[in-house]
């Protein structure tokens, strides 16, 4: 079975990308400004071509976007620079490796944690991103939405109960809100927005 790191490397390279939709992800902004959270350093998991990163850098967080893609690293680099605006983008390997430059008051993913079928691989990134996080550090996580039915294609889905069972205990779980997907269709899917902030002990 293929590795959930060179499934994205393959999709980047065939440009079967129908996750980048050239814009910061609504949630991220709505989530971002309504709490509000406070400008801090920002690390940005998967992050594609950039366009999260770029917002977030634009409301003066510190941001590292890291992805396995050489090819999204590159377009996120072009676009920063395109708008002079500054993100240090990284490609490697989240799991694998520890990310310089934290410990991070946010870390955000986009598709990243619902990619893992498994409640062992969801907790193995659970763990990586509270390593990562600094004491009372939040995490935003856009995932797909078990609750949407469909036929077709689409990001993998995921319950409430896969999200509680995969954070406990290394997370609080401020909000668990049903949305939908920023994108560029005329049917976005289903997603969940999930806020933590890491606990004390994790």
């Amino acid at each position: 079975m293929m590795s959930v790191e060179k499934h994205y490397k393959k999709r980047y390279e065939e440009s079967n990308t129908p996750w980048d939709i050239g814009k910061p992800d609504f949630n991220l902004v709505r989530t971002v400004t309504k709490m509000p959270i406070r400008p801090c350093k920002a690390l940005d998991i998967g992050c594609g071509t950039g366009d999260n990163s770029i917002w977030l850098s634009q409301n003066n967080f510190d941001v590292i976007g890291v992805d396995t893609s050489e090819i999204a690293i590159q377009k996120a680099i072009e676009k920063a620079s395109r708008v002079n605006v500054k993100c240090n983008f990284i490609v490697i390997d989240f799991l694998t490796n520890r990310i310089g430059g934290g410990p991070f008051g946010f870390a955000f993913d986009r598709g990243c944690f619902h990619s893992f079928d498994s409640d062992e691989g969801r907790i193995m990134f659970t763990e990586n991103v509270a390593a990562h996080l600094e004491k009372d550090g939040l995490w935003l996580s856009i995932l797909g939405n078990a609750d949407e039915q469909r036929d077709g294609p689409g990001p993998p889905q995921r319950t409430a109960r896969d999200i509680v069972n995969s954070v406990e205990p290394y997370f609080e779980i401020l909000s668990l809100v049903s949305s939908y997907f920023g994108s560029s269709r005329p049917n976005p899917p289903r997603a969940w927005v999930c806020l933590m902030r890491k606990r004390r002990f994790a």
